[in-house]
C-alpha cells in the first residue's frame, strides 16, 4: 500500500506540474487540478478497496497519514476554485474584508474541532482505532455529517476531518498571500543586468521551491532584508517561471513523512561525488 501510494501522489504532482499556468488565468489552473485529483484518489479507492491491509496499524497508518494527503489537496483546490470564483469585485479593501471573512471561516472550523486539533498536532495515538479504524466511530466524538454519506469501505469517522486541517492550512496561507499582494502589489525585486542568454530552469518547480526557501532561510539575499515574496519574484523573472502558490508547495514539503529536504540532499551526495571524481582525476 506505501508503494503504490507514494507512485501514485508522486504521478499525481506530476501532472500538476505539467498543467499550463498563466498568471492571468488561475482558475482554469484550479479546474484541471481538481480533475486530476478526482481521478488520482478515485485509483486510490479503487486500490484500497481490493487490498487486504495486513493488521490494525497498517488500516490506521492509511488512514491517517495516506489517504488525508490525498483528500487535502483536492479540498484545497476546490475550496480555492470556490474562493476565486465568488471573490468580488471592487476596491483592495472590499476584496481584503472578503479575504478576512475566508479566514474567519477557518478559526470556525477549528474552533469546534479544537479536541482532535490537539489530539493531531500532539502526535497523540491512543484513539487512532476509533478515529482510523472503518466501521469505529463514536457518535459522542463530534462527527462530520459528510461521514454518514460517504463510503465507509473507504472512509473512518475522522480522516475526512484530518484531512480538511492540513487542507486548511494550505488555505490559511493562501489567503495571507494574496492579501500580502494586495498590500504590497508593486513590491517586487527585479533582476538587473542578467547575461543576455536566458537560463531555463528545467527542474521541478517544487525542487527550486525547496533551493529557494533553503538559501532565504540562511539569510544570503541582502544580508538577510529580502522579503521572501521578493526573492521568489526575483527566481521567477530570472527563470522565467511561475512558481505559483510556493507558500502550499512548501508546507507540502514540510509535511513529507521521508526526506524533506529531498533535492537539497541529492545535490550535496551529487557534488560530493564529483569532488570525488575530480580527485581522482
Amino acid at each position: 500500500m506505501k508503494l503504490f501510494s507514494e507512485s501514485l501522489q508522486s504521478e499525481l504532482d506530476r501532472q500538476l506540474e505539467l498543467i499550463p499556468v498563466e498568471r492571468t488565468i488561475t482558475v482554469h489552473y484550479y479546474e484541471e487540478a481538481i480533475k486530476i485529483l478526482i481521478a488520482g484518489l478515485e485509483k486510490l479507492k479503487t486500490y484500497c478497496l481490493k487490498y487486504k491491509f495486513k493488521d490494525r496499524n497498517e488500516e490506521i497508518e492509511f488512514f491517517r497519514n495516506i489517504k488525508p494527503q490525498f483528500a487535502a489537496k483536492l479540498i484545497y483546490y476546490n475550496e480555492i476554485y470556490t474562493i476565486e470564483t465568488s471573490k468580488p469585485y471592487g476596491s483592495k479593501k472590499t476584496v481584503r474584508k472578503y479575504y478576512t471573512t475566508e479566514i474567519s471561516k477557518l478559526k470556525s472550523f477549528f474552533d469546534e474541532n479544537q479536541e482532535f486539533y490537539r489530539y493531531y498536532r500532539t502526535n497523540n495515538r491512543c484513539l487512532d482505532a476509533t478515529y482510523f479504524i472503518r466501521g469505529k466511530y463514536d457518535i459522542k466524538l463530534t462527527l462530520d455529517s459528510f461521514y454518514f454519506q460517504a463510503d465507509q469501505r473507504f472512509s473512518t469517522s475522522h480522516d475526512y476531518k484530518l484531512a480538511k486541517i492540513l487542507a486548511n492550512d494550505l488555505i490559511k496561507s493562501y489567503i495571507e498571500s494574496e492579501i500580502t499582494k494586495l498590500e504590497h502589489n508593486h513590491d517586487q525585486l527585479q533582476p538587473a543586468n542578467l547575461p543576455s542568454k536566458k537560463q531555463k530552469w528545467t527542474g521541478s518547480k517544487v525542487e527550486l521551491i525547496e533551493i529557494i526557501y533553503a538559501l532565504h532561510t540562511e539569510g544570503v539575499f541582502n544580508n538577510g532584508k529580502s522579503g521572501l515574496k521578493e526573492v521568489v519574484s526575483y527566481f521567477e523573472s530570472a527563470f522565467d517561471i511561475d512558481l505559483g502558490q510556493f507558500h502550499r508547495v512548501f508546507l507540502e514539503i514540510r509535511n513529507r513523512k521521508t526526506e524533506k529536504t529531498k533535492f537539497i540532499n541529492t545535490l550535496k551526495n551529487k557534488l560530493i561525488t564529483r569532488m570525488d571524481e575530480a580527485d581522482e582525476n
